[in-house]
């Protein structure tokens, strides 16, 4: 990446933004470059907003005149995260903007990205591997599809991350001002949306289960054991989720529907473990129900045989 000469002597941070933008752009977008470069130009707008001055900069960037709507992460469902598969995450939005702009211009960049916290100082951010795509529905509107890229075994996030996240969309428009040395910054258009959706980030959670013995006479005592983990994303390895609410199901043969016959508790450990009389064929489960910070899981059926 080539780095202006200019970053080094002017104080401001959308002139990190320049400088970080023409790479970007070219290579389909890096993601922590374009990730610094929404953040710079959101930090200099701001500063702008609040008469902060930018005395190297020549002239500042005008509002661009473009909106976002219908903002969509991950088809407004929570999105599961494991300890080492990459998840790529939906998201979808439309634009509407001056007829004189082409959101696909070579000089244009706009994304929507998700973070915690604030924008001013977000404690993550998340954004995807590629820019939008978007498709012009008329002259001042486009149907946009991009993603939101998580690498979970590369350190993307901590187990404090799953919380509630918010979409901020931007767009910049250079005008032919991206690869100037020395830009001309009332040339250049700039917007934000800020809380344009939000979306929850869980912990991916795995459950198992193992009646015994197999098979049983009617009448009998029967044990069911299992455990219910979550992914940890600090060490990327599956923990047992301690203390948690989990209900025994059973299935008779035959049948679709599973029935609770009680509620048990993990340990410590994550692990689960009662008894129940043996009454006929059919398949146990433990099922949880789920938290906002862990989603929903059922165990896949095992089947005891009665006699």
């Amino acid at each position: 990446m080539r780095m202006r000469t200019t970053v080094a002597a002017v104080s401001g941070a959308l002139v990190l933004a320049a400088a970080v933008a023409p790479a970007a752009h070219a290579t389909g977008g890096d993601r922590a470059e374009r990730v610094a470069t929404a953040l710079a130009a959101h930090e200099a707008a701001s500063a702008q907003s609040t008469k902060t001055p930018f005395t190297a900069l020549d002239g500042e960037p005008y509002a661009l005149d473009l909106t976002f709507s219908g903002v969509q992460i991950n088809s407004g469902k929570p999105i599961k995260v494991g300890t080492t598969n990459k998840v790529t995450v939906p998201v979808t939005f439309k634009v509407t903007h001056a007829a004189d702009i082409n959101v696909n211009a070579s000089d244009f960049e706009m994304d929507v990205f998700i973070y915690r916290g604030t924008l001013d100082n977000p404690a993550n951010v998340l954004i995807g591997d590629d820019y939008p795509v978007c498709t012009a529905t008329s002259t001042t509107t486009d149907s946009c599809k991009g993603t939101v890229d998580i690498y979970p075994a590369y350190g993307d996030l901590t187990n404090a991350d799953a919380t509630s996240w918010k979409a901020v969309g931007f767009a910049i428009d250079w005008n032919d001002q991206i690869n100037e040395e020395e830009p001309d910054w009332s040339k250049v258009g700039y917007t934000e949306a800020d809380n344009l959706a939000t979306t929850r980030l869980q912990r991916y959670s795995k459950l198992t289960v193992n009646a015994s013995p197999e098979p049983v006479k009617k009448g009998a005592t029967l044990t069911v054991t299992g455990k219910l983990t979550r992914a940890n994303w600090e060490d990327n390895k599956y923990h047992g989720y301690t203390n948690q609410s989990v209900k025994l199901q059973f299935r008779k043969s035959g049948t679709s529907t599973y029935t609770t016959l009680k509620t048990v508790t993990t340990n410590s450990y994550g692990d689960l473990k009662t008894t129940v009389t043996a009454s006929a064929d059919g398949y146990y489960r433990y099922s949880f129900a789920g938290t906002t910070t862990t989603p929903a899981v059922s165990a896949a059926g095992d089947f005891v045989d009665v006699q």
